[in-house]
């Protein structure tokens, strides 16, 4: 169930004031969901949109745009020009142009490139590439769309930062396990690997690589040890990889050690 406003609902006559009372908790001022329901991250942003009205931003928008991987208990983040805000939403107050604003889901929100140019300057540079590789991927944007908005503000707070950040930044990643494998080769002093590569000869993808040296790296999940049809998927994968002369790195999410 998705957050509605209980105002709304009394009056459409979709729930009786105890209804609302017993079966629904308060997430924001007039917003309600299910008791039982799990409040993710873009729940909680439809909530303070729905709430305030406000233009959702930073990790609400990212939220909104598709990201995955979010933490669900952040606060939401509007932009308003009033500061005051109610617990759990925290309101920025700095401007924007049109074209970093858009509508999805009826929800007005800022732009992909606006809402990485945010989050980079808020964030440790760790903790914001994860973020940035999530948002990209959901969306298609680009670093270079990012940068385009810095370049807009050179002099504001955090822009070093944010493009420190974006240097990082792949967007090929489709989890902050394969991000910090990324980093993790990059750190020590590797060239940046191409993520997700395709063999369409061979009806196989690889999570990164080098193609110049046929090396692979694979991050194996939980579900690559548990699951035995992917456990066995995996081992022909790796041997026609190896057939057609590549070399295959794994890197198990039970030990975090290379295989």
């Amino acid at each position: 169930m998705d957050p509605f406003l209980g105002s709304q609902a009394l009056k459409q006559g979709a729930v009786t004031r105890s209804q609302l009372r017993t079966r629904y908790r308060v997430v924001f001022r007039d917003v309600y969901i299910g008791r039982d329901a799990e409040l993710t991250a873009a729940r909680t942003a439809r909530a303070a949109w729905l709430s305030t009205g406000a233009t959702l931003a930073g990790l609400s928008t990212a939220a909104a745009l598709g990201a995955k991987w979010l933490d669900a208990a952040a606060p939401a983040e509007i932009v308003r020009a009033d500061r005051h805000g109610q617990h759990g939403i925290l309101v920025h107050s700095y401007r924007l142009a049109d074209d970093e604003v858009c509508t999805v889901g009826g929800m007005r929100v800022t732009t992909a490139a606006r809402t990485a140019f945010d989050i980079g300057r808020g964030l440790p540079v760790a903790k914001a590439i994860p973020i940035f590789d999530a948002l990209l991927n959901a969306t298609g944007a680009k670093p270079a769309d990012v940068i385009a908005v810095a370049d807009r503000r050179p002099g504001a707070r955090g822009v070093r930062r944010l493009r420190a950040a974006l240097e990082l930044a792949d967007g090929g990643a489709e989890s902050p396990h394969e991000t910090r494998v990324w980093l993790l080769l990059v750190g020590a002093g590797l060239p940046k690997p191409e993520t997700h590569i395709e063999f369409r000869d061979l009806r196989i993808r690889i999570d990164m690589g080098w193609r110049e040296w046929k090396v692979a790296v694979e991050y194996d999940g939980i579900q690559h040890w548990e699951n035995r049809y992917q456990r066995s998927w995996d081992i022909e994968r790796i041997a026609l990889l190896e057939a057609a002369g590549w070399a295959v790195v794994r890197v198990s999410a039970a030990t975090g050690r290379a295989r």
